[in-house]
């Protein structure tokens, strides 16, 4: 341990969240120092504090000075991920905000959410969507903020009747919430104390609001206005800027211009290739590579129409969720086994994957059920071995339940355009709300305004398109996090939508790989009218009364 006067202590501390302890934080107020102080400790026999001492305190441009030698001089991309930064990107539309969330490696989201935020504002008289330039000068202008207008206007004019309507379906003393005094669980008449009377009515409140919200957001056209916040490292961002910049997209085009300008503000080092002849060379490979896949999948899709629509007559229009590339128990097991015997043994991969084939089939299910059974929640998330085996999926699920799936980082996903083509989702509540006419009306009039706008700008009409048309997507996954996402998403508080697409997901590898599968212990497969046992026990949790009445 470093011996420091007492001078340099007073020094560190102000730099560090101690003096004298093998483990402490880096304080020092500058990101770019924080980044370049690791980087640099990395080459040097000094501990970190003694390396600030010695060649960080007298230059204010230390930082800056490292970041230029190794970021422009050599190149040294890995550098760039000890720059940490947090941003908010306010006021984009939905299109706008998945192509920033498409970045899964480095960065790290939360979007406003459509379920506990109502979309309804206005701002001068305005509805808060997204005018795309090029359709506002072009002569689909008018069809544009017309469909827009109505989409809004009929999801505001809903909110009230949906919320009637579900208060009249599931009155509050249908539900049963703790009574203190008691410390169980009863009808909400039989409340006697205002406090417990005062949190129960919270958590109704809540839960009618979100479900609401939760069945009205298909109405909401993509150019819909949110705000995101963002965490990540400096190559991530720096990523994301150049694929912003070669977006052929004037918004996102804006996006990064903006995004750039605040982020030289305070750590400008990390991004003075974004400019330079290195930037301008990637942005042009993502440009031509776009434009040749393009173009020769036109053409390959123009030759081989017949077969491309007979193959596609066989597909329902309905959403589905098909397991289209998976691999045989057998080897699945095998591939499973073998990892895991790798790992807790000291003989190489290829004579454990030969052991496995020789093992019976009664060993590889007993060491399969050692690796889960001692699994007591979904948290306790299966281990590495089981990241062996991969599973795609095809989908075609409404553009909300997309969004649910897309904020999963640990798999591959390729998505097309958004479109009207293959029909739109609505919840049996709408009909029974009494508002299905407006409901489709809507749906209707957005078909009309894309199919216009498409013919011009096949990429700007996204905008017009409502959550609630199906869009087409496939998902790559290991069998790990298929255990992660199938039970996160099927558990009873989420959207019935995408608790569905899970359930389907869930029984298409069960099928496929029933030994494997067999340790998914907390799937959900049930169907829930309310999500009103999440809210109250929130309010518990505010109340500090949560676990009480276990």
């Amino acid at each position: 341990m470093d011996e420091f006067t007492e001078h340099e202590k007073n020094i560190l501390k102000e730099h560090f969240s101690n003096i004298d302890k093998q483990v402490f934080v880096i304080t020092t107020p500058s990101q770019v120092d924080r980044g370049a102080l690791m980087s640099r400790y990395s080459r040097s026999s000094k501990s970190m504090r003694r390396v600030f001492l010695d060649e960080f305190l007298d230059n204010p441009n230390r930082g800056e000075e490292f970041y230029d030698r190794v970021l422009i001089e050599y190149g040294d991309d890995s550098v760039a991920e000890l720059g940490l930064i947090q941003v908010a990107i306010e006021g984009v539309s939905q299109i706008a905000v998945k192509s920033i969330e498409d970045r899964r490696i480095g960065l790290s989201y939360l979007e406003k959410s459509t379920r506990y935020v109502r979309f309804d504002q206005k701002v001068d008289g305005r509805y808060l969507y997204y005018r795309d330039k090029d359709i506002m000068e072009s002569r689909h202008a008018d069809t544009y903020i017309n469909a827009c207008d109505l989409s809004f206007d009929t999801y505001s004019k809903s909110i009230e009747p949906m919320i009637r309507y579900l208060k009249e379906r599931e009155p509050i003393d249908y539900f049963t919430f703790l009574d203190s005094t008691k410390g169980k669980e009863v009808i909400f008449s039989e409340l006697k104390d205002s406090k417990d009377i005062n949190i129960a009515v919270k958590a109704y409140e809540a839960s009618i609001k979100a479900k609401a919200l939760d069945l009205l957001r298909g109405l909401l056209p993509a150019s819909t206005l949110t705000n995101v916040a963002i965490a990540g490292n400096a190559r991530a961002f720096e990523h994301l800027l150049n694929i912003l910049y070669a977006s052929e997209l004037k918004e996102e085009q804006e996006i990064a211009e903006m995004l750039y300008n605040e982020l030289c503000l305070f750590m400008r080092p990390f991004f003075k290739r974004v400019k330079s002849r290195y930037g301008e060379e990637f942005r042009e490979y993502i440009r031509k590579t776009r434009e040749d896949a393009r173009s020769i999948i036109a053409s390959l899709l123009n030759r081989n129409n017949d077969i491309v629509q007979e193959l596609e007559s066989e597909i329902s229009s309905l959403p589905y969720v098909r397991l289209v590339e998976y691999e045989q128990e057998d080897t699945a097991i095998d591939k499973v086994v073998a990892s895991i015997v790798f790992e807790y043994s000291s003989i190489s991969y290829s004579t454990a994957l030969e052991l496995c084939k020789a093992l019976s089939k009664e060993d590889k299910i007993a060491i399969i059920d050692s690796y889960v059974k001692h699994r007591k929640n979904r948290r306790h998330r299966p281990l590495r071995a089981f990241e062996a085996v991969y599973y795609t999926f095809d989908l075609c699920t409404n553009f909300g339940i997309f969004r649910d799936l897309h904020r999963h980082r640990v798999l591959t996903m390729h998505r097309q355009l958004l479109t009207v083509k293959h029909g739109y989702d609505m919840p049996k509540e709408i009909v029974e709300a009494g508002i299905d006419k407006e409901y489709k009306d809507c749906m209707y009039k957005s078909r009309e305004a894309y199919e216009q706008i498409s013919k011009d700008l096949p990429l700007h009409a996204q905008y017009v398109v409502n959550l609630a048309y199906r869009y087409r997507y496939m998902i790559r996954l290991n069998l790990r996090e298929a255990y992660h996402l199938i039970e996160l998403r099927t558990q009873k508080q989420g959207h019935p939508y995408y608790r569905n697409v899970a359930q389907e997901m869930y029984k298409a590898i069960t099928r496929v790989n029933p030994t494997l599968a067999k340790g998914m212990r907390f799937v959900d497969l049930n169907e829930y009218a309310s999500r009103i046992d999440s809210e109250k026990r929130k309010e518990l949790k505010l109340q500090g009364l949560y676990g009480t009445n276990k």
